[in-house]
């Protein structure tokens, strides 16, 4: 049974907890671009990535432009995990990098929490670190420079999946970062001349991940450190991510 949760978050539950959502939990593969829900939207189902899948929110500018305020892997989920689910979806949610989820209807997670307390205590955890998440993208858009949360970013995806390739195009960069794709492009380009990471179409390949992290803030560090404090064990280890990348 272990191996169907291949979420950390899920991998918490004491195994009492997992029995009880293990009958509406169903595994779906969603592709790259995936919408799970727009702004405004009943939220039906929280998805749980599995394994190096990837999604995010975004929240869309008065221009129409999104910009990202979350990267979700392993360590968490989509949608629904503190309200009673079928509540209007504030943020946009996006698969990033395509690849299995576990979701279950909100209504059936919500009538597993009323029945265990140490369940929705791990829920309302997540959520904290959710929150903390979302806090932390803002103090970074507002004092960091774009070298610093480009490098950061990709070092998030590659800690959640232990992949140095990203699927992400240049365009979808700068608009996740919300600046213009030429600041993108410079960067990418000094990176690149470095080499500390290179562009193929469609892909980033991060080569240099120590040089990376010499040019990133410490903002992925920061909650790390909280994510550990809450729900110790749910953001992926260094361990984890080799293993998931020589896999």
């Amino acid at each position: 049974m272990e191996e169907q949760f291949s979420n950390n978050l899920l991998l918490t539950l004491r195994p009492q907890d997992r029995k009880l959502l293990e009958p509406s939990l169903e595994t779906v593969v969603l592709s790259t671009g995936t919408l799970l829900f727009e702004a405004g939207d009943d939220v039906e189902f929280v998805h749980f990535p599995c394994g190096p899948t990837l999604a995010s929110f975004s929240v869309t500018l008065e221009n129409g432009a999104p910009v990202e305020t979350a990267l979700i892997g392993r360590e968490g989920a989509m949608g629904g995990i503190v309200s009673q689910g079928r509540l209007p979806a504030y943020a946009r949610a996006v698969v990033r990098m395509g690849g299995p989820f576990l979701r279950i209807p909100c209504m059936r997670l919500e009538a597993a929490k009323e029945r265990s307390a140490p369940l929705r205590n791990v829920f309302a955890r997540y959520a904290d670190c959710l929150l903390a998440q979302v806090f932390q993208s803002v103090a970074c858009n507002a004092v960091h420079g774009i070298e610093a949360r480009t490098a950061k970013w990709l070092l998030a995806a590659l800690d959640r999946t232990g992949s140095p390739e990203v699927e992400l195009t240049q365009e979808q960069l700068a608009g996740m970062l919300g600046v213009g794709r030429t600041y993108v492009s410079r960067v990418l380009r000094d990176l690149r001349g470095a080499g500390v990471v290179a562009t193929r179409r469609g892909r980033l390949v991060i080569q240099d991940p120590k040089a990376l992290h010499a040019t990133s803030c410490h903002c992925n560090e920061a909650l790390k450190r909280h994510f550990q404090e809450v729900l110790s064990g749910v953001y992926p280890s260094a361990e984890e991510s080799q293993a998931m990348r020589r896999a």
